[in-house]
């Protein structure tokens, strides 16, 4: 089969890499790509948001799968413009992808199917906001409604900081117009947990479990990020809890959706609070997390090719899927500056230093230029080692990281350390 990823980044990488490894894979394209995945798939110039050509080049190219990975073309429906054109492809129609284009949606769907979740009121008018702000208790979070590649949720631990964040979000439009309206939530307090799940309707098939580290600093300090770094599986979280999230938060969701007249298809992303009275829901993805791919696809035994058909064929529900019991750890080394304004061109050295057996080096933010990889983003690469254990994983990715180069490199150095406790 000839299949096209549409994205240009670690998760995109991670998806490409594998898919290369079913046998009934012909041809692979990405676009627009990165360096990385130059390396194993054709990189196409098309932009994401370019519905028309990516239509175009398929029907040229006899694609027979379009798999979508980034989160703003599914919320513009690019998954409906290549139905339209009768192509396969996998990912969330729209009106399903709105579960992650609108937070105050998503709160909503789950205040009505009572499905758990922070308390929240949700806000068009600043003043109206800044007046309930000042009515609740700190720590409180600040979310602008629409997406902001990750940016768009403040974490405020005074009053003074929610006030900021407010003004920014809704007066400065730091955001752009996601932040139009707002949702004000309380605090939870606990452990983050990432489930990420294959979805057809009502079918539910869960992958295996991970944790993110947003914020950019070690000990959690410092403004969120995109994620700079996960860890799969969680050794030190019960099974009992992950069963509980599955079966009170995912599966009611999908069929909120599906009684919504927005059945879901695709990978719906769950990110969860573990809190004293149980996981709570902190948001909803309509795809794969970046970086969480990096950790999970690695563990996946079963043939993702076979997973992607079954579910636009309706057949998810006949599918055995397996994981490795191989844990993978992944330390995302990012431009200096990053979540902020960063150099972008930088030459990356030492990348032929890191073998497969050793690691995996997902490219996120990377371009070639007169033969060189060199950074072409805030999150560069992800880098990923696997071991019989957390603590054997996590060594052999920070080993490989220590390998890699470029002006300004930052990482965070306590990903995963949280389950070695």
């Amino acid at each position: 089969m000839n299949i096209l990823v549409v994205g240009r980044g670690g998760r995109e990488h991670a998806i490409l890499w594998a898919l290369k490894r079913s046998d009934k894979v012909k041809q692979l394209y990405c676009a627009p790509g990165n360096a990385g995945t130059a390396l194993i798939a054709e990189n196409v110039d098309i932009g994401e948001f370019e519905f028309d050509r990516l239509v175009q080049f398929s029907q040229d190219s006899g694609i027979d799968l379009v798999v979508i990975g980034p989160d703003d073309p599914l919320a513009a429906g690019i998954v409906d413009a290549f139905e339209a054109a009768r192509i396969p492809v996998y990912g969330p129609r729209k009106n399903a992808a709105e579960i992650e284009g609108s937070k105050i949606f998503m709160k909503n769907l789950l205040r009505k199917y009572d499905i758990p979740t922070a308390k929240y009121e949700t806000f068009t008018d600043y003043a109206a906001a800044r007046d309930y702000l000042q009515s609740q208790p700190v720590p409180i979070v600040i979310k602008a409604d629409g997406l902001a590649a990750g940016k768009g949720v403040t974490v405020c631990f005074t009053r003074e900081e929610a006030e900021k964040a407010l003004e920014e979000t809704m007066v400065s439009r730091s955001f752009g117009a996601a932040g139009d309206k707002v949702v004000i939530e309380e605090f939870l307090e606990g452990q983050e947990m990432s489930i990420l799940a294959f979805v057809d309707g009502e079918t539910v098939r869960p992958m295996s479990p991970a944790q993110d580290h947003k914020p950019a600093y070690d000990g959690d300090k410092g403004p969120n990020t995109g994620g700079m770094g996960t860890y799969s599986p969680l050794p030190h979280i019960d099974q009992s809890i992950i069963d509980d999230a599955i079966e009170n938060i995912i599966k009611p969701t999908a069929c909120a959706m599906v009684s919504e007249g927005r059945p879901f298809r695709g990978v719906l992303f769950a990110g969860l609070m573990i809190t004293k009275d149980g996981p709570k829901t902190i948001e909803f993805n309509a795809r794969f997390g970046d970086p969480e791919t990096q950790v999970v696809l690695p563990r996946l035994q079963t043939d993702l090719l076979d997973i992607f058909l079954a579910s636009i064929n309706g057949r998810l529900n006949e599918i055995d899927i397996t994981w490795s019991e191989e844990a993978a750890v992944c330390v995302v080394l990012a431009s200096g500056g990053y979540p902020g304004s960063y150099a972008k061109g930088l030459p990356i050295t030492g990348l032929e230093e890191v073998s497969e057996e050793q690691a995996l080096v997902f490219h996120a933010g990377t371009a070639s230029k007169d033969d060189q990889i060199v950074t072409n983003g805030g999150r560069v690469l992800g880098i990923v080692g696997r071991g019989v254990g957390i603590a054997e994983a996590r060594a052999n990715a920070y080993a490989a990281a220590n390998r890699i180069s470029f002006e300004g490199k930052m990482n965070r150095t306590d990903i995963a350390a949280k389950a070695l406790i």
